[in-house]
């Protein structure tokens, strides 16, 4: 009967692990990705750096409609890795492309990301 109790009366901790939207990767999400494959996140991080730093080259030269392609494509790159901050700089610029200050803020988000994929791959 005490430990009834107990289950009823203990504190609601569902929300310990949801995902961090304050990392540049929400490792949470990556790791459901990957179904907790480490190798398999690492490789799947690399190859969006990759790809992230090739897609800011595109955004950057790019006219309206490739910025808006391009940034859609990182958009959902940026998704499938948990990279929420980089997902919401790109829609950005695939919402409104002629605003420059969007672009600084995705190279910001992108670096952010980047610094956090290379202190992982360590």
């Amino acid at each position: 009967m005490a430990a009834l109790k107990i289950a009823f009366e203990a504190p609601d901790n569902s929300g310990m692990f949801r995902p961090s939207q304050a990392r540049p990767i929400d490792l949470v999400h990556l790791a459901n990705q990957t179904m907790g494959d480490k190798a398999l996140e690492i490789e799947v991080l690399q190859m969006f750096s990759r790809q992230s730093r090739q897609l800011m080259k595109d955004i950057a030269g790019a006219d309206t409609e490739g910025r808006k392609s391009a940034s859609h494509r990182l958009k959902g790159a940026s998704l499938a890795v948990g990279a929420h901050a980089v997902a919401r700089a790109a829609e950005a610029i695939e919402n409104d492309p002629a605003t420059d200050s969007h672009l600084a803020e995705l190279s910001v988000a992108v670096l952010e990301a980047e610094h956090f994929v290379l202190k992982l791959c360590r």
